[in-house]
């Protein structure tokens, strides 16, 4: 069957869906997670609260989409040039944690700028909101893992793995408690507040994580 409908409603659909995505994260940063409906949502928007439904079972799934959605811009528009926010207050994913030969100064860097992201208030209003949400939603919170937090976890596991390889690290260690024992702790500050966030912090981490990962012999001549 012919599809009947006019040449630009892929793109008046796809106007509509930015349109919403732009709502959600600027409402939640607004006024609060909690406060946000998809009411107020597709008002902001200038769509029909119907559409939003039409594509999304949730305000939350609205929120998980639009932030990914800007995550994936910020990413292709900062360059892969290793950290750093891709302009508009999200955070850009670079391709690679960057390999100086310097493990310790690779990490202090990319935690550095995850401390940044963190405290950054475009990023944590909504990261905080999905996070919580998650806890509640078993299949939110498994969609935010997989398409939110894996993907940076794996750089930090080809990064830790090539360490690894170069015997930098021991021979040992298992990738995924190494760097969990870098962004957990980080992590955990953020999301409780326990104390402040900062670079000193980050650079405390790094510091206190390779005493326990670092080879005992030092360093090996990569052939």
């Amino acid at each position: 069957m012919a599809d009947r409908r006019s040449p630009d409603a892929g793109r008046r659909s796809e106007r509509s869906r930015r349109a919403i995505h732009d709502a959600a994260l600027a409402l939640v940063g607004e006024v609060g997670y909690r406060a946000t409906t998809v009411e107020a949502i597709a008002a902001r928007a200038g769509v029909g609260k119907q559409t939003i439904y039409r594509w999304w079972p949730s305000k939350a799934a609205v929120l998980l989409e639009a932030f990914v959605a800007r995550s994936e811009r910020a990413a292709r528009r900062d360059g892969g040039d290793g950290t750093g926010s891709g302009g508009d207050g999200a955070p850009g994913l670079p391709p690679e944690i960057p390999d100086t030969g310097d493990l310790a100064a690779d990490l202090r860097a990319v935690m550095r700028a995850t401390v940044d992201e963190l405290t950054d208030p475009a990023f944590e209003a909504p990261t905080r909101a999905l996070a919580a949400e998650g806890i509640i939603d078993a299949e939110l919170g498994a969609a935010f893992v997989q398409q939110l937090l894996e993907p940076g976890l794996l750089l930090y596991a080809a990064r830790l793995r090539a360490a690894r390889e170069a015997g930098r690290v021991r021979a040992d260690i298992d990738v995924r408690i190494a760097l969990e024992l870098l962004v957990g702790p980080l992590t955990h500050r953020w999301l409780l507040r326990t104390l402040p966030l900062t670079h000193a912090y980050a650079d405390a981490l790094v510091d206190h994580a390779l005493r326990g990962l670092a080879h005992p012999s030092g360093p090996r001549a990569v052939p």
